[in-house]
């Protein structure tokens, strides 16, 4: 009987032990997927114009004397088919940003995935009406799980006086079916007329590093950051195809979605950018040239067109025939009427690795609807000191944010 109850207790014991032993943390990943709808309309002006803002340059006077209602193309002539995931995006009309359902304390925003920002900032029920029209409004006092955040405070501010600002709170802030509790969620008490022309935009997610955050005392981390301990991989891909469906997926590299090995590069996240080297290119079949004293580059999905130094556009663009740097359009343009050729591919340094892009996508968008002109997707920076490497690039690139390597991935599209 002593025998009996002493098995009793150690199996007793043993599969009391066994049961708190602590459960493996499963590792996880997910995706974002994007649709293209026929609505989408490029407007090459107005991109370029909002990369200066974005970036506190100062405009030239070539964009306050050019009409951006110009360069709105094929309004009515656009086609397109819709493809849905777990998440789908909707190209904004008049530029080509993506923008997907982001769920906030059980509410649905359509939000913009950025690169080249670190804020999450939404459109919010503390708004004035004139501030506020035509978008969905997160309310924190219908979420259960909100929780301000008392003293803190956000302010963007772009260099013509554009921006948003004002509170801080935490909430759950669930992006492709992962979730995140106590985010810091930027709730805007004032935005610029800028932002509420944005009528399909609810908001920003920010994706580049922490640090960059606007949030005062204290700077809070992105979704990314957060999210990236619990990932499979610390790191998240930008997979957006032209005129396809593409994605971004956290946590996990798909290998199906590009052709050869990826080539990385180190980042300097110094400044809160995905920021590389950038110091030569070719133009078609010609020899590389070296960009002396080039501008760093950055790796920026909130930016829809490729904006480098002033001699690498001038360089490239005089390979192309009939084209001009045109004051009253804005920027390059060039023939692209029935019969005329697409503009050479563009072969850039990114740090020692060579990406190539192919002359069909410098072709942003017609000058005006049936015109045989079109703006260029290659830019000038009119001498800035950075060059913004936007969707132009990323649709001819699979690309890798790895934060745990600190260090960017390329690879040509499948």
């Amino acid at each position: 009987m002593h025998h009996l109850l002493s098995s009793l207790l150690f199996v007793t014991v043993l599969l009391t032990a066994t049961s708190a032993a602590p459960a493996k943390l499963q590792r996880r990943s997910f995706k974002v997927k994007r649709q293209r709808q026929s609505n989408y309309v490029p407007n090459g002006l107005a991109a370029l114009q909002k990369t200066y803002r974005k970036y506190g340059w100062a405009m030239p006077e070539a964009f306050t004397s050019a009409s951006a209602s110009e360069l709105v193309a094929g309004a009515n002539g656009s086609s397109g088919s819709g493809e849905t995931g777990d998440t789908t995006a909707t190209p904004e009309q008049n530029d080509s940003e993506f923008l997907a359902p982001i769920n906030i304390g059980g509410q649905t925003l359509m939000m913009d995935f950025d690169t080249g920002s670190s804020d999450l900032w939404v459109f919010s029920t503390d708004l004035p009406t004139s501030e506020s029209t035509s978008h969905t409004l997160y309310d924190p006092s219908k979420s259960s799980t909100f929780q301000n955040m008392t003293g803190s405070t956000f302010q963007i501010q772009y260099g013509d006086g554009s921006g948003a600002s004002g509170v801080v709170g935490t909430d759950t802030v669930n992006i492709g079916g992962a979730a995140v509790t106590s985010q810091a969620v930027e709730l805007a008490t004032s935005v610029s007329a800028e932002f509420v022309q944005d009528a399909l935009s609810d908001g920003l997610v920010g994706l580049a590093f922490s640090s960059l955050n606007s949030v005062q005392p204290q700077p809070q981390n992105t979704f990314f950051a957060n999210v990236q301990s619990s990932l499979a991989e610390p790191l998240f891909t930008a997979n957006l195809k032209h005129a396809t469906a593409g994605a971004y997926e956290f946590g996990v590299i798909d290998n199906s979605q590009f052709v050869g090995d990826i080539a990385y590069i180190p980042v300097d996240n110094s400044q809160g950018f995905w920021q590389f080297s950038s110091t030569s290119f070719a133009v078609g079949n010609g020899s590389t040239q070296q960009n002396e004293g080039a501008s760093p580059a950055l790796a920026d999905t909130g930016t829809s067109l490729m904006v480098v130094d002033d001699n690498v556009a001038q360089a490239y663009w005089g390979q192309v025939q009939g084209s001009v740097n045109d004051a009253q359009q804005g920027g390059f343009v060039f023939p692209c009427g029935q019969g005329s050729p697409d503009p050479p591919d563009f072969h850039v340094a990114m740090g020692d690795n060579v990406a190539t892009i192919p002359g069909a996508l410098m072709n942003f968008a017609q000058v005006a609807e049936n015109s045989d002109t079109c703006f260029g997707g290659l830019q000038s920076n009119a001498g800035q000191g950075i060059q913004i490497y936007g969707d132009v690039m990323f649709k001819a690139q699979f690309v890798v944010f790895d934060g745990g390597n600190n260090q960017l991935g390329i690879a040509p599209h499948v």
